[in-house]
């Protein structure tokens, strides 16, 4: 669980501090669903993807993002990614370049731009014309987030819903984890993927299917390339994500035994006390330090201690993995996208 997000979100049943703070949930709803409805979204010549979801907090949105542009490459397509740039000090429009950091980006950011070429923008209709204007032959928008904003319009939205957390209690924050209310957002999508371990997430797919209209796709989270290095190796697993236990379970199931698990905030510089605990605890448990690649990014452009920690820490890159069926119904979907906006 995120170490920023109240547990009792994800209770079945609303508690107390959900109901005292129902009235401003209300408001929050409202608030929402009023600004979509004033907008007047700037319509791109580019087609335009939406990868996003339902709630605060992790659910595998930019492993989604990752997923779609190599999809999109593959299929001889020119995907520009377009984001907020979460955490960055940038509002942009910006180009992620090789001289960024996480302080000026975002971790997302720069892990984003190592597949395609990657843009800043909070606002979402200037992101969009800057990459109408970019040199060379961008033919379609990637957007990291942004299925609640209303500044652009899109011709495809995914939603990602992690399939052990579901929706929670069902609630708008700050009641609930929800962005807005649910029947609104249920609207907005084209597509929900449900995303889990294997055999995890079919009692939220289950439900969500006669609520929602369009197709509600499985996928998994893997870790890519080589992994026997894991298999019987004493770990020491560190992770500053929004669902970090996701990243622990993985490294067990592919055979690690977990010495220490240690969790930060979503998002969260490291400091120099920090990388000194971490690479404290490697040498007195003589383990290896294992973290993600978001995590990693954030290391970049770090002194002292931070760069010893950024030197001695392995990556587990993670990729979405859809049966073939379901990558068969998704192709479809970014297919009728395109072919929905060909041409100017």
């Amino acid at each position: 669980m995120p170490l920023d997000e109240p547990a009792w979100w994800y209770r079945p049943e609303p508690g107390g501090a959900a109901a005292w703070l129902a009235p401003l949930a209300s408001i929050y709803g409202w608030a929402a669903t009023t600004r979509y409805a004033r907008a007047k979204p700037y319509r791109s010549r580019l087609p335009v993807i939406c990868a996003g979801n339902f709630t605060a907090g992790g659910t595998g949105k930019t492993p989604l993002v990752l997923h779609l542009c190599e999809r999109l490459l593959a299929a001889g397509q020119h995907p520009v990614a377009l984001t907020r740039g979460y955490g960055g000090r940038h509002g942009g429009p910006h180009w992620v370049g090789s001289g960024d950091t996480a302080d000026d980006v975002g971790d997302e950011a720069l892990l984003i731009a190592r597949a395609v070429p990657t843009l800043i923008a909070r606002d979402r209709g200037a992101g969009a014309r800057a990459a109408e204007a970019m040199p060379g032959r961008a033919s379609v928008l990637v957007m990291d987030d942004g299925l609640q904003n209303p500044t652009l319009a899109k011709d495809l939205a995914i939603v990602v819903v992690d399939g052990t957390r579901g929706l929670g209690n069902g609630l708008v924050m700050p009641a609930g984890p929800l962005r807005a209310p649910l029947a609104f957002q249920l609207g907005l999508a084209g597509a929900i993927v449900v995303n889990g371990p294997s055999g995890d997430g079919n009692g939220v797919a289950d439900w969500l299917r006669p609520r929602f209209n369009g197709p509600v796709l499985r996928s998994c989270t893997e870790a890519a390339g080589n992994t026997a290095w894991l298999r019987g190796r004493r770990v020491i697993a560190w992770a500053g994500i929004a669902s970090p236990q996701r990243f622990f379970s993985l490294l067990q199931a592919l055979g690690a035994q977990l010495a220490e698990c240690i969790t930060f905030r979503d998002h969260q510089s490291l400091t120099e006390a920090d990388a000194e605990r971490l690479l404290g605890l490697g040498q007195r448990l003589g383990a290896p330090l294992v973290s993600t690649e978001k995590d990693l990014v954030r290391l970049k452009g770090a002194t002292g201690k931070r760069v010893e920690l950024a030197a001695a820490t392995q990556t587990l890159p993670i990729r979405l993995h859809f049966a073939e069926a379901e990558a068969e119904r998704l192709a479809a979907l970014i297919e009728n996208a395109l072919k929905g906006r060909s041409g100017p």
